[in-house]
């Protein structure tokens, strides 16, 4: 992976923990929401997972914040 790529994906994850813990939800609380695996959604907080468009627009709706808030 590319390190602009692996940039982009810490600060997403930053960016999701960021809003969630704002909104006082649990990583289960989100994941519910969403309809995404809790385990996938700790990944994803941790930079550890790739993730489709579709998966960051379905946790943006949950967090009912705009996409490009968690960019």
């Amino acid at each position: 992976m590319k390190p602009a790529d692996q940039t982009l994906l810490i600060k997403f994850g930053e960016n999701v923990k960021k809003h969630r813990l704002s909104q006082n939800l649990t990583q289960l609380d989100l994941a519910v929401r969403s309809g995404i695996d809790i385990r996938s959604l700790q990944r994803i907080e941790k930079a550890e997972l790739s993730i489709r468009l579709v998966t960051a627009v379905r946790i943006a709706k949950a967090l009912e914040i705009s996409l490009d808030s968690l960019l």
